[in-house]
């Protein structure tokens, strides 16, 4: 009879194990899940510039092309290159934004030196002494760019009708991505960058807002 009920016994929690475990599971798969924007009644906009002239607008292209920057995952790796430019297989966050940018036919090195030479002062971070290999792959550089010469939108994350794929987001002058076309459950969408994670497309926007908050959101007109 002991032994009987002993075996009850393990067999009991045996069984609650396994329903905590369940939980766990469905509970992380749950987080885990990503939406659209569809899901949440928000309609996705389209450029009406397609400057490429590839059949794709600009906002799609920018994301097209920050998501095969994504899937390419250049190791990261901050440096100074001659010419401006880094390998392919290399890059840091700055990185994602020229080449999602050049994937819509925009050359974010040439418009970013045009407009310090004609405003340098508007720059502090480059302190009268341009420097065409590398004011571009600057944040703070990129955020007064962005701020001058682009659509200037909210910072308000519960306003999420307002952020849409292949928007830019800094964060403090230290930081920048773009907006993915995926949702989160809250339907705050993720952010494609390189901070050197491994997934690069990723559910951390409210997260790192709160580790250094967000300072400027982006659109290209």
């Amino acid at each position: 009879m002991k032994m009987i009920r002993k075996i009850f016994i393990v067999i009991v929690i045996i069984f609650i194990l396994i329903l905590a475990a369940l939980s766990v599971i469905l509970i992380y798969y749950e987080n885990k899940k990503s939406y659209c924007a569809e899901d949440f009644g928000i309609e996705i906009l389209t450029s009406q510039t397609d400057y490429d002239k590839d059949g794709i607008d600009d906002y799609t292209d920018i994301l097209q092309g920050a998501k095969i920057e994504a899937k390419n995952k250049p190791r990261y790796k901050s440096a100074y290159y001659a010419g401006g430019y880094p390998p392919d297989d290399e890059g840091v966050c700055t990185d994602v934004i020229w080449r999602a940018l050049k994937n819509a036919g925009y050359s974010l090195k040439e418009m970013v030196d045009e407009d310090i030479k004609n405003n340098v002062k508007e720059y502090p971070r480059v302190a009268g002494n341009p420097d065409t290999n590398i004011d571009f792959r600057r944040v703070s550089n990129l955020k007064v760019y962005f701020q001058r010469n682009q659509l200037v939108l909210t910072t308000d994350l519960s306003k999420i009708e307002e952020w849409q794929p292949g928007d830019i987001v800094v964060f403090g002058t230290s930081h920048i991505g773009i907006i993915s076309d995926k949702r989160n459950k809250k339907g705050i969408p993720y952010l494609i960058h390189n901070g050197g994670q491994p997934i690069r497309e990723e559910d951390i926007l409210e997260r790192y807002n709160e580790y250094e908050p967000i300072t400027g959101h982006y659109r290209m007109k």
